[in-house]
């Protein structure tokens, strides 16, 4: 590596971060031990696949390591295994290469846990200014120099509030009622300084262009379309922005699965067009992320989140920083959403996505496309400054 490649991707190490979807809780923050972190979702996926036994936890301490170790050198060229590399050899100065180091990765971060300041200086590490949480009482981060940004979720109030108008003798009157809970709620969570809401959804044929009647028998995703037309209509009347999460289906198997809807987002931009408020989306389908970059270019109130579930790859993280630079400001773009469940997650997600963008803005610049203050204006901008803008922080 030139020295000027290297310094360049310092400089963007260096950068701040906004984590902008996390499912981190207040009180606990730092994972417990070893396996907290080398069991975390994605990680687990990959290691299954090697043959790593889905019910390892139950397995006697020696087991569960040799079977781990043999899982963890078959999935060496994995994204994740890169990750889970990092965080130990980064923050611990541990190479998982047998099972004493193993045993030492488990007493340093079940020492780590306890210690005081550990959440914050994993943070710094990275200059990783704030996180999103999405649950109120998860908000108050225990430890840290401030707590969480909250962007409340209501997918778990939007399936309850669909069945209730569906069932309803009278949808119409079913529709009003949950109106006014909705336009209260919004309104609670403005006076909690909350300046936006978030949900995903669930796969839908109805588009917002269309006024669906309110009769007997109306499918769900018609009635799911009018209540988002009533959710944009109160977040407009309070200054507060939606933010979408997409691309995940969990009505095929047990399993949640991407799903790759070509018209996914052409079926919402009724809403972009009808309502001020800014939308946010946020996709987990590969084929989407050229038509989200498509409706940001066409609506302005339309606005980029980082790369969600089975888009959380080198391969799309590519692809979606090639999209996007060419066709948005970066003040448009975020590209930070770890789904980390403890800050070691978050951490190393973050390290994986700042090397990404390190390397691909520098190629930029070899190339002669970018200049190296429009790369590094562009990777403040996706880090932090777009997100921090959009959610009413100081940038």
């Amino acid at each position: 590596m030139s020295w000027q490649r290297e310094q360049f991707m310092n400089e963007v190490a260096s950068l701040a971060v906004l984590d902008t979807h996390t499912h981190l809780v207040g009180d606990r923050l730092c994972a417990k031990d070893f396996w907290e972190i080398a069991h975390y979702f994605w990680f687990f996926r990959e290691l299954q696949a090697a043959g790593y036994p889905a019910d390892a936890m139950d397995l006697p301490e020696e087991e569960r390591i040799i079977q781990f170790l043999a899982a963890y050198r078959a999935t060496r060229n994995t994204l994740m295994n890169w990750v889970v590399t990092h965080v130990f050899k980064t923050l611990y100065d541990i190479e998982l290469s047998d099972e004493p180091a193993v045993r030492r990765a488990d007493a340093a971060v079940r020492e780590s846990s306890q210690r005081e300041g550990w959440a914050q200086q994993v943070a710094d590490k990275l200059q990783i200014r704030g996180f999103v949480v999405n649950i109120p009482e998860h908000a108050e981060f225990q430890g840290m120099d401030r707590n969480a940004l909250l962007i409340p979720r209501i997918d778990g109030r939007l399936g309850g509030w669909i069945k209730n108008i569906q069932q309803a003798e009278d949808p119409s009157s079913a529709f009003e009622e949950v109106a006014g809970v909705i336009g209260k709620l919004l309104e609670d969570y403005r006076q909690l300084g909350c300046t936006g809401i978030m949900t995903t959804l669930p796969e839908y044929e109805a588009r917002a262009n269309e006024t669906y009647p309110l009769t007997r028998g109306i499918p769900k995703d018609q009635i799911m379309m009018r209540l988002l037309h009533k959710i944009c209509e109160e977040l407009e009347g309070k200054g507060m922005f939606l933010q979408l999460f997409l691309g995940v289906e969990r009505s095929w198997c047990g399993t949640a699965v991407p799903v790759n809807d070509p018209a996914r987002i052409l079926k919402l931009t009724g809403l972009f067009e009808r309502y001020s408020c800014k939308f946010e989306l946020v996709v987990a389908s590969e084929m989407n992320n050229l038509d989200v970059v498509q409706a940001a270019w066409n609506f302005p109130n339309v606005h980029l989140g980082g790369l969600w579930w089975f888009n959380f790859r080198a391969s799309t993280y590519r692809d979606c920083m090639q999209y996007r630079s060419e066709a948005l400001p970066g003040i448009k773009c975020s590209l930070i959403a770890s789904d980390a469940r403890c800050i070691e997650w978050s951490y190393g997600k973050i390290l994986l996505v700042k090397r990404l963008m390190g390397e691909y803005l520098y190629g930029q610049i070899e190339a002669g496309w970018l200049n190296r203050d429009t790369a590094l204006q562009l990777a403040e901008a996706w880090l932090y400054k777009s997100a921090a803008q959009r959610y009413g922080l100081a940038t």
